[in-house]
């Protein structure tokens, strides 16, 4: 099971940052990954750390915004989120598994947190 947490709401220029905890099975996964599912519109991928190198993938929407990393001691993934705009707003999805940049790809889900940028 994955658990996110830190969603909020917060006015555009502001920041969050998204937690996700797994327990040791989840995360014996190659790769932890963020997706978002804004009203209307499919989930899209936003970020990727794999747990072995660290290496980082982001979509272009998120490059030089958002920092994802990784944390092996306590199984957590975050994601920085700063300057917030407005079409952030959306339900953000930590998703586990030996995935890339599709949602199919990941074994693991957890239950989401909202974040609402407001202008």
């Amino acid at each position: 099971q994955l658990q996110a947490s830190g969603g909020g709401k917060v006015q555009a220029g502001g920041s969050l940052r998204l937690s996700c905890g797994g327990s040791g099975r989840t995360f014996s996964s190659d790769t932890t990954a963020w997706f978002r599912q804004a009203p209307g519109k499919e989930r899209e991928f936003v970020a990727l750390v794999r747990w072995s190198g660290g290496d980082t993938y982001y979509a272009d929407s998120a490059k030089g915004r958002f920092t994802i990393a990784r944390d092996s001691a306590v199984n957590t993934v975050y994601l920085q989120m700063n300057s917030l705009k407005p079409e952030d707003t959306a339900v953000y999805y930590c998703a586990a598994g030996f995935g890339n940049l599709r949602a199919d790809e990941y074994d693991y889900w957890g239950q989401g947190t909202l974040v609402t940028v407001s202008s």
